[in-house]
């Protein structure tokens, strides 16, 4: 559900921006109350996996559409809201610069669409609240399903509010609205199903890794240590990278799919000096354009372009860390 900068004006991008980087400034201002440097690398390998997991498009049967994971309510169920909206600004930075998914311009609504409710609606309320008393293996997939399938609703949502705003004359709103939120509804449902899946391995490997909400006794032992559940996790991003995103589908994805029902194709045209500048900016910052070389379309691309994305969220997300200090230990007047 990456925007191009095609859908998005301006000034409704700057104020997108705004708002995403008060989240992003209050997430680090919590951040860094926690004293849990543990956390560091299990944002880098979270991260990488959730890079890798949306390079995979699954096919949506009988609609000719696809969709892939956006992963702010995964990465919050492990790392809390905070550590979680940080490592999705991440993974969207290191996807739009490197790999020109997404618009430079569209990055703030990028951010709150795919990052904010995953992280703050999922996790703050629908994870936290579900887990309350204890966490169980139904309640893990009652909150991921539910979770995912209500955070993928209010980010379709967005997106076609950012529209409206921008006076996106090709998408009439109410004909745009009546074709995303169907279509996401199903992606919804398949993101919750992966999102479960992969928590509950996380829960039967390591059950203290799950973000809890507040301090909760489990009861529940771990079956693989700390060290090599994070190994399992960053071996299963680089697999998922680097050869089953050969696989993904051909498709487009929810939102292109959208666009190209009601507008007759998947891309809009832009003009501006705004949009100008964009495109020449990641003309030069795109190593690998929708992952792939340069000029090429060897197989080999996609490979390196989901084992390579992946080590450069891990390095991003790590430098982050010490160079904004985000765990430098809890106040006293805590």
């Amino acid at each position: 559900m990456h925007m191009a900068d095609a859908l998005i004006a301006p000034t409704v991008a700057g104020a997108m921006y705004i708002c995403s980087a008060g989240a992003a400034r209050y997430s680090m201002k919590k951040l860094s109350l926690e004293n849990d440097p543990k956390k560091i690398p299990l944002m880098g390998i979270m991260g990488a996996f959730i890079f890798a997991a949306q390079m995979i498009n699954f096919t949506i049967p009988g609609t000719g559409s696809s969709g892939h994971l956006c992963g702010g309510m995964l990465l919050s169920a492990v790392l809390g809201p905070y550590a979680g909206f940080l490592t999705m600004i991440g993974v969207l930075f290191i996807q739009c610069l490197l790999f020109a998914d997404g618009g430079i311009l569209a990055f703030g609504a990028n951010v709150w669409n795919m990052a904010f409710y995953g992280c703050f609606i999922g996790a703050m309320i629908i994870w936290k609240y579900t887990m309350a008393k204890g966490i169980t293996k139904k309640k893990i997939i009652f909150a991921s399903v539910l979770g995912s399938i209500l955070t993928l609703q209010l980010g379709a949502f967005s997106v076609t509010l950012q529209t409206l705003a921008s006076n996106i004359t090709e998408l009439p709103f109410a004909v745009f609205v009546s074709t995303m939120q169907p279509i996401h509804l199903a992606i919804g449902l398949v993101e919750g199903l992966i999102t479960a899946s992969v928590l509950c391995f996380v829960y039967e490997a390591r059950p203290e890794l799950l973000w809890k909400g507040k301090d909760i006794s489990l009861e529940k032992e771990g079956k693989v240590s700390y060290k090599n559940t994070i190994i399992i996790l960053a071996v299963a991003a680089s697999v998922i990278g680097g050869l089953l995103s050969l696989m993904a589908s051909s498709h487009p994805d929810g939102l292109e799919w959208s666009i190209e029902k009601i507008a007759g194709s998947t891309e809009l045209a832009s003009s501006g000096i705004a949009y100008e500048v964009a495109e020449k900016i990641q003309g030069i910052t795109a190593l690998f354009p929708d992952y792939s070389f340069k000029g090429s379309e060897s197989i080999l691309g996609t490979s390196f372009s989901g084992i390579f994305g992946g080590i450069a969220v891990i390095v991003l997300c790590i430098v982050s860390c010490y160079l904004f200090n985000f765990f430098k230990g809890k106040s006293e007047n805590e």
